[in-house]
């Protein structure tokens, strides 16, 4: 994906949206973004979004924001995700402006639908090579407290240092405590020091696609050694490769060529390397034979350095002294969601035209604010039931269907839609990367238990208690 800089009169703009075909696809692309991000997410950001001009000799439409903090917010977030929906379900639209409204000034970027076929090995530019770094995510705006410290100074030394006594790192933490932000400040690092790297940075999702992709088309030669190549690789969240034995297999044999090499890997994920099931023994030894980083969830401190360091981004936003401290007191579960939630004042006191005040956010933030007066996440739910029913935490992710491990995990799936705000895809996600309809089925069969089985009841009743306490 390319992104370049706009430019043009409004008259160029010769094509007004008011075709059926193009709306019956947005409208189609909206609900697919509500299923897939979240109501809160669809809402707070999305849902703003209105069609502007379509031109259909260039493939070009514009999508309009309210505000311009609003449209560079969804350029930074979604702007890829937008173009790819438009792109398979209307390919007339070959690229995508996003910006405010048609008297606003156009600073926005317009971001180019690449082509699907992929049969060419990606091309080098600037060094970099096959990755997509996020501007955003250095070193120098990563805010470090002791709750990340390690993690912090490993990465850094990983990427700075002409030698390092560990190979690979593994970073480890629970969702939005940082651990993509630190892969992409590694290679930007790593990409400033040595200009003419080859560096990649893929999901371990991707890992698994492209594979695939490359086994079908019988490629995987060029695939090889595409990866194996690379001066730096980063393969974010290793734990979408659980039972996938095929792929685990290009994986180790990926991960031995690069570490034998002497090149640098850095892999991430949700769990210690001893806490991941479904992954083969061999990888998870060679994992361990690295540094072992954990990214535990920020104290207070660190929340209120996240802000101040997120404000001084924002000088036009003015947020009082005890606004600040209630967020940080109260928006604890992880740093992602306390950067949204200050994310969605802004863009909401904008809009609003409201001064920020604990009223106001009281109001914007109600449900964030609920679910984290309780403080529980689906890492402590699965904590909690693991421990009472006495099995590994692991087993919450693993493919077991055992009835000891199946109805502890059916549980905690249920606990996690009464007790957390997140979606029924996430939840599926955060235990082994299953479908929604086996969390419906799972909350289904506990409350029909429930009222059957006073044993289950009682159990739930209190590890209910303990969570919300």
């Amino acid at each position: 994906m390319s992104v370049k800089p706009t430019g043009g009169s409004a008259h160029e703009w010769r094509a007004a949206v008011a075709g059926d075909p193009l709306q019956h696809a947005w409208d189609s692309i909206r609900a697919g973004l509500r299923r897939d991000c979240g109501a809160r997410t669809f809402d707070g950001w999305l849902r703003p979004i209105a069609l502007g001009a379509f031109d259909a000799d260039t493939g070009t439409l514009k999508l309009e924001l309210p505000s311009q903090f609003m449209a560079d917010w969804v350029q930074t977030h979604f702007a890829e995700r937008l173009a790819l929906a438009w792109g398979a379900a209307f390919p007339s639209v070959r690229q995508i402006l996003i910006g405010v409204g048609a008297n606003a000034p156009r600073t926005a970027a317009v971001v180019e639908i690449p082509a699907p076929p992929r049969s060419e090995e990606p091309e080098a530019k600037d060094g970099l090579y096959a990755v997509a770094l996020e501007p955003r995510y250095r070193f120098e705006n990563f805010v470090v407290g002791k709750a990340n410290e390690v993690a912090f100074n490993a990465s850094r030394t990983l990427a700075t240092a002409k030698d390092v006594a560990f190979n690979p790192l593994f970073l480890h933490g629970g969702t939005g405590r940082g651990k993509t932000h630190l892969l992409h400040a590694i290679g930007h690092e790593f990409h400033r020091l040595r200009p003419r790297a080859k560096i990649i940075y893929m999901s371990a999702e991707k890992f698994m696609v492209e594979f695939v992709a490359a086994l079908r088309a019988n490629e995987t030669i060029q695939f090889k050694q595409q990866l194996r190549s690379a001066d730096l690789l980063m393969i974010d969240d290793v734990q979408f490769i659980a039972g996938k034995e095929s792929t685990q297999e290009e994986f180790f044999h990926t991960m031995n060529e690069i570490i034998s090499a002497g090149r640098r890997l850095v892999i991430s994920s949700d769990r210690a390397p001893q806490d991941l099931d479904g992954i083969e023994p061999r990888i998870l030894s060679r994992l361990s034979w690295g540094l072992v980083a954990d990214i535990n969830q920020a104290d207070l401190e660190l929340r209120l350095n996240i802000i101040l360091k997120k404000l001084e981004a924002l000088p036009e936003v003015q947020v009082p002294d005890e606004v600040v401290m209630f967020l940080a007191k109260r928006i604890s579960s992880n740093v992602r969601e306390l950067e949204g939630a200050l994310n969605r004042i802004a863009a909401y006191a904008s809009m609003q035209n409201r001064a920020i005040d604990l009223d106001f956010v009281g109001e914007v933030l109600a449900s964030t604010l609920r679910a984290n007066q309780r403080r529980i996440s689906i890492d402590e739910i699965q904590t909690r039931v693991s421990e009472h029913y006495r099995i590994r935490k692991a087993e919450m992710t693993s493919a077991r269907r055992a009835r000891e491990v199946a109805r502890p995990r059916q549980v905690a799936m249920y606990l996690s839609k009464q007790l957390t705000p997140r979606s029924l895809p996430e939840i599926g996600r955060r235990f082994g990367g299953r479908d929604h309809t086996t969390v419906i089925h799972a909350v289904r069969q506990i409350e029909k238990l429930r009222a059957q089985d006073p044993e289950l009841d009682s159990d739930i009743r209190l590890l209910t208690r303990q969570l919300e306490s």
